[in-house]
């Protein structure tokens, strides 16, 4: 996979890491380096005796460096990588030393063990009687959750800010130990809600009826079609199998990485990627969680064309995905953007009625501008309609910077009435914005 300086610089952690991986892309940090089909390697001085050993499987840029830095990549992965990016015809060793061969063969090694892990029969009356457990689990924390929600609507929202951080973490863990994670953070969301915001009251009550709506729906699931059964199961927080998944026939596109969204929490890191198949035009949220020390599986970034398989995760209307496979070749298509935003509320239209539930999703929209109007910032299309930017967006005035005040095709992220910019299009070049 070849990337370009500035998308390797996107997978520096922070800004510092960044600057130092710039100044170690100087060949003459470096005292042996080399390439082959399969990884990228070199020594650099450090501080020490010995020189950092750094090494990166290309086919999907994994790194390892015996340096004690707890930053991932660290900067002599990044550096390493950039220097190959400019000057890659110095890289003239293309026999990997012992300690390359190793790391490969170890890697090799866990992925066939996965699948040999995958080959063995399951004992499924096991399999059964364990589910069966976690349902009554579920069940019962449900069951709690429900009371809870009637006892607030009994007693009125009004001294809900008071009620502090407290209150909605401990149902949030109670939910956490009944085994549904997906209902705990929702439950968590309703604690972030910022309170001192005019019309709070709207955003609470919207949140608390999409929890109810789950809940209402998980406990009449005979009832509903088994593609719904799959989002609500998957907003409680069952998972679908992905050894399952990858043995299906995905969808092969040219995928545009349209944004990447990073959180992290006690050591684990979320990554959201939000993508488009430019000839099919469907749109695709691809996670990963790497736990801090340990490598990602993949590395996509914004701005990049990936031609790829996916397979989506069942769903009414699918969104997650999962990368089963790269695909050499391919061209990059022009993408079909939506041309207003009635269009776009008419998509949403059709998303709500059949998913009430559902979380946000990204759109493609034709001549964007940002206005202010109300002391507000706003997204204005070309018939002059408005919808509202989201509260505390961090790259406004890169926006603006980039517009000049004139209209730009862009893909935003959102639901009904609020939405966010992932990118533009500058001079027909797709760019993240943050």
């Amino acid at each position: 996979m070849q990337l370009t300086e500035d998308q390797i610089l996107t997978l520096a952690p922070d800004e510092s890491s960044k600057k130092s991986g710039k100044d170690l892309s100087n060949a003459a940090k470096w005292g042996t380096k080399g390439v082959n089909e399969f990884a990228l390697w070199g020594e650099c001085q450090g501080s020490g005796s010995k020189p950092y050993r750094t090494q990166i499987a290309l086919n999907n840029i994994a790194f390892k460096c015996s340096c004690p830095s707890r930053k991932f990549p660290c900067k002599h992965g990044i550096g390493l990588l950039l220097l190959y990016a400019k000057n890659g015809q110095s890289f003239i060793d293309h026999k990997a030393p012992d300690w390359v061969t190793e790391w490969l063969n170890k890697r090799s090694d866990k992925e066939e063990n996965k699948t040999a892990k995958k080959d063995k029969l399951v004992d499924e009356a096991a399999q059964a009687k364990r589910l069966q457990a976690r349902e009554n689990i579920v069940e019962d924390g449900i069951n709690e959750l429900l009371l809870w929600i009637k006892d607030i609507v009994r007693n009125g929202i009004l001294s809900i800010p008071e009620k502090g951080a407290q209150f909605f973490g401990g149902m949030s863990k109670r939910l956490i130990d009944a085994k549904a994670p997906g209902l705990a953070g929702m439950v968590k969301n309703l604690g972030n809600i910022n309170f001192y915001f005019e019309g709070w009251q709207s955003l609470f009550m919207d949140q608390m009826a999409r929890i109810y709506l789950v809940i209402a729906a998980y406990k009449n699931k005979e009832g509903i079609s088994s593609l719904i059964t799959e989002d609500v199961r998957t907003q409680i927080g069952f998972t679908q199998a992905t050894e399952i998944l990858k043995e299906q026939n995905g969808i092969v596109d040219s995928w545009l990485v349209l944004g990447k969204q990073t959180t992290e929490e006690d050591g684990l890191v979320t990554e959201r990627n939000w993508l488009y198949g430019t000839q099919t035009d469907k749109y695709a949220l691809v996670l990963q969680f790497i736990v801090r020390g340990q490598g990602a599986g993949f590395s996509i970034t914004p701005g990049m064309t990936l031609n790829a398989e996916l397979v989506f995760y069942e769903s009414i209307q699918p969104l997650r995905a999962l990368i089963k496979k790269e695909i050499q070749g391919g061209e990059n298509q022009l993408v079909k953007p939506f041309q207003n935003w009635e269009q776009v509320a008419e998509a949403e239209t059709i998303l709500n009625r059949s998913l009430p539930f559902r979380s946000e999703r990204p759109f493609i929209i034709k001549n964007i501008t940002p206005v202010q109007f109300d002391n507000s910032w706003w997204l204005a299309d070309e018939n002059h309609n408005l919808v509202q930017l989201k509260s505390k967006y961090k790259y406004l005035y890169t926006i603006l910077s980039l517009s000049g005040g004139e209209p730009m095709n862009m893909a935003v992220l959102g639901k009904e009435n609020r939405y966010e910019p992932l990118g533009v299009w500058n001079n027909s070049h797709y760019m993240m914005v943050s």
